[in-house]
């Protein structure tokens, strides 16, 4: 268990190089072997609601990271995706949570500068896989960094890491994103182009975690095109034949308060739910969570968990 944060931030943002420096020549801590295979991962999704300068008081992101900081370390998270998170606000937590590493980049130069929808990992556990990762534009020129094409005002993004889980050497890939917040062409596009990339990993036996701010609640056509519905995109209806499990669904399918984009008011009543956390067929959904009870608020939006486990081997994904 990570032990709660005592030291005030100052402290942490004082190391930035060498903290990092000194981290890269650690070893990674020893870890128990999984006997049966079975790979069990703590995973989270949650848009920190970027650093605004209008955000006063207990909303300005240097009031709310403590408090970030402690409930990652309180959650635990295997993985764990951000969204809206700009350079400082990722700086601030790597200097905060020396067990992470992250990959990501900013969404308007593939860089440093916009918002990052990014990875963080818990180094003791995964070795990443450098030569299988990558981060695409949602737009028709996914490789162009900053590119918009299909409506949206602003870039819109999503990153993938294969990390290699050193309890079982089971490799799994991380893919992070933020769709688009007005345009429900630009999402149904996304969903599309989702699928394709996850469709065209390397190793298409190992499972898919995707985490992700969908401003998009289960019912839309984009979210239930990759959660294996049929649905309208694009003009045209169509099924997702590798399609992924909705964690929280699965598990609370009759949840009548299921919010998780709540504009500060704190509530999860309703059925606002755009975060999302879903996983390939054949896992096992042990725990699916939106946690509301943080106080002061971390973010206009809720923090959502879930526990999964992928059983010992899984058959290869159809052509």
């Amino acid at each position: 268990m990570l032990q709660v944060l005592l030291i005030p931030l100052i402290l942490f943002l004082a190391c930035t190089t060498g903290c990092r420096k000194a981290r890269a020549m650690e070893p990674p801590k020893a870890v128990p072997v999984v006997i049966d295979g079975r790979l069990e991962l703590q995973l989270m999704s949650f848009n920190l609601r970027y650093e605004n300068p209008e955000d006063r008081g207990q909303r300005a992101w240097q009031e709310r990271v403590i408090g970030t900081v402690r409930m990652i370390r309180d959650e635990a998270p295997d993985v764990f995706g951000v969204q809206e998170a700009l350079h400082g606000q990722v700086a601030d937590l790597r200097s905060s949570l020396p067990d992470y590493e992250f990959f990501g980049v900013g969404r308007d130069d593939g860089l440093r500068n916009g918002e990052y929808a990014g990875l963080f990992f818990r180094r003791d556990r995964f070795e990443p896989d450098l030569a299988d990762r990558g981060t695409f534009w949602l737009s028709d020129t996914p490789e162009r960094a900053g590119s918009k094409t299909w409506g949206n005002d602003i870039p819109r993004v999503a990153s993938w890491l294969r990390l290699v889980d050193r309890t079982t050497q089971r490799g799994v890939y991380a893919f992070v994103t933020h769709w688009d917040h007005r345009n429900q062409p630009s999402r149904e596009q996304a969903a599309l182009l989702m699928a394709r990339r996850i469709d065209s990993r390397k190793h298409r036996d190992e499972p898919v975690v995707l985490l992700g701010d969908l401003n998009a609640t289960e019912n839309n056509p984009g979210v239930a095109y990759l959660t294996g519905n049929r649905a309208t995109l694009a003009g045209s209806d169509q099924t997702w034949k590798h399609s992924l499990i909705d964690t929280f669904k699965t598990l609370h399918p009759k949840a009548s308060a299921r919010t998780t984009l709540h504009f500060w008011k704190g509530s999860r009543e309703g059925f606002l739910k755009v975060d999302h956390i879903l996983v390939s067929q054949g896992a096992k959904v042990i725990s699916a969570q939106i946690r509301d009870h943080d106080k002061p608020m971390l973010s206009d939006h809720f923090p959502f968990t879930a526990r999964v486990v992928f059983p010992e081997s899984s058959e290869s994904l159809p052509e």
